[in-house]
């Protein structure tokens, strides 16, 4: 369980002393969802930078230049990649052909060492199991909704991704994990966080004067492109499985077993939380297939 968080300001609206202290408030707020990194990513003067540190979001001190328009974060809660290893954390940097990107993720994914061997791709010091969404835009060299759509109908597990390029688009690949999207028409400016809870928090942190916001929706499924001017694109994935609108949620209800209880009780040995194992047996896998994946060490 991660936050992501970040901000788009496309017209600039807003202070280099806002946009950092409503940086740190997001990042503060978003702690409830992990301590055990926290990192940016932005543009500036035509290099795309990441910042990023193991430290939960109230130990760091963000100082984001002059008129940076859109900064991408994350807060990470670790299931895989030992986070003092710096190159664990999120984002994640990587190259579409001749462009640069950084991607975040909230989520978890376990197909990662299986796509690896399927697709040859290049074996890496990066132990987080996000970071194989990289690769398989890498291996598209080049970032469109496309190369996205081939990215999540590939992956296996519980995702939502933001991808950050050079110059200076926002992509949201929402899959099954909460995403909260936030407008500003008035102003120009998008602010989301994993949760519209965690979003609140941070905006009374904040302590900034904005009118009211319009909440954009994303389902599963969807892929969001926010160009630098603020206008909007829209793609879609077909995602595994189907996912279903049960009383507001994407998750139907299952019948409680002990085969799914004895999983729970052992997935804190492999470095996945309980609710994980809900989440993928709600997503359509089998109880015999989340046990094969524990034990073969790709969860």
């Amino acid at each position: 369980m991660c936050c992501l968080f970040g901000l788009m300001d496309t017209r600039n609206r807003l202070t280099v002393r806002q946009k950092n202290r409503l940086l740190l408030a997001l990042a503060i707020a978003s702690e409830e969802r992990g301590t055990d990194a926290t990192g940016i990513a932005y543009n500036f003067r035509g290099k795309l930078l990441i910042y990023k540190r193991p430290w939960p979001g109230r130990c760091m001190r963000f100082r984001v230049p002059e008129n940076v328009r859109t900064v991408m974060g994350h807060t990470r809660m670790a299931t895989q990649g030992n986070c003092r290893k710096n190159y664990n954390n999120h984002p994640f940097p990587g190259r579409a052909g001749e462009r640069p990107f950084a991607l975040a993720h909230n989520g978890v994914l376990y197909n990662d060492g299986l796509l690896r061997r399927k697709l040859a791709l290049p074996e890496t010091r990066i132990e987080t199991d996000s970071y194989i969404a990289v690769q398989l835009i890498e291996q598209k060299k080049t970032l469109t909704l496309d190369s996205l759509q081939f990215m999540a109908e590939q992956v296996r597990g519980s995702f939502t991704f933001t991808v950050l390029d050079e110059a200076g688009s926002l992509y949201i690949v929402k899959g099954d994990s909460p995403f909260c999207l936030y407008r500003y028409p008035g102003r120009g400016l998008y602010l989301y966080c994993s949760t519209e809870e965690i979003l609140q928090t941070a905006l009374a942190a904040a302590g900034l004067r904005l009118e009211r916001p319009e909440r954009i929706p994303l389902r599963y499924g969807d892929i969001l492109e926010i160009d630098p001017a603020g206008g909007l694109q829209w793609g879609e994935f077909q995602h595994f499985g189907k996912p279903y609108d049960w009383q507001g949620s994407i998750f139907p209800p299952f019948e409680e077993t002990p085969y799914l209880e004895a999983l729970r009780s052992v997935a804190g040995a492999f470095g996945v939380f309980p609710e994980e194992i809900d989440q993928l047996h709600r997503s359509g896998f089998t109880p015999e297939e989340i046990e094969d994946a524990l034990y073969n060490r790709e969860l």
